[in-house]
């Protein structure tokens, strides 16, 4: 029996065995998502490998490239795998740029593996760009706790104040009173009194820091 090639069209495996294809070509053939493993151990040694694994494949006449192979919308501009993206979806890449960090858009776009690699570009180059500035630089990586949606429900209607409630609302300048109609215990009202009055001489130090300036007020001399 004859071994058929599978297509390239909604391919989810490599097309061909990456048994015998160099770091770089099993980089850019079709596949699974995967992270490329980088040669150098140096950030923009780094950085010219992952661009030629992302660089659109050319179209060559005599060896001589004269346009891309690939270059078709729902395409990947790489390997050449279909691939559809729905506007909502969060890993979606951006439109591919002929020279991957400027040049003009592509109609084609990245499958699941290299839209993954070039995450992992984008990673790399604001770690540079860290580097450059003397910042640290670390990746966001999504964590359980905070794709909860328990955790993103947002919180109902206050009841009370905190204690940093009411000294921010009484360093602006606001009246902290409680409801009308509503009873309020000899110690809570000695506790919210003594939070405003803590708040109001600090507005008060800091209009004297400030030199507020205090218009003298003129007696007014009886006929």
């Amino acid at each position: 029996m004859q071994y058929q090639m599978p297509s390239l069209i909604g391919a989810q495996t490599p097309a061909a065995s990456t048994a015998f294809l160099d770091r770089l070509g099993a980089a850019r053939s079709a596949g699974p998502i995967s992270n490329y493993d980088y040669k150098s151990i140096k950030s923009k040694k780094q950085l010219k490998e992952i661009m030629k694994v992302l660089k659109p494949e050319n179209k060559t006449f005599l060896k001589i490239p004269y346009t891309f192979k690939y270059n078709i919308k729902d395409r990947c501009v790489v390997c050449g795998t279909h691939k559809i993206w729905e506007a909502s979806d969060n890993l979606r890449p951006p439109l591919p740029l002929h020279k991957v960090r400027k040049g003009y858009p592509m109609r084609g776009t990245y499958c699941d593996k290299h839209a993954g690699i070039h995450r992992q570009y984008e990673y790399l180059e604001q770690q540079i760009l860290a580097e450059e500035h003397g910042l640290s630089f670390s990746a966001y990586v999504p964590k359980a706790s905070s794709l909860n949606p328990i955790n993103l429900v947002t919180s109902g209607p206050l009841q009370g104040l905190k204690e940093t409630d009411i000294q921010s609302l009484s360093a602006l300048g606001w009246t902290v009173k409680p409801p009308s109609g509503s009873e309020e215990s000899k110690e809570a009202e000695l506790f919210r009194l003594i939070i405003e009055q803590n708040a109001i001489g600090d507005r008060v130090k800091i209009l004297l820091t400030e030199g507020a300036k205090m218009t003298p007020v003129e007696p007014v001399e009886a006929e």
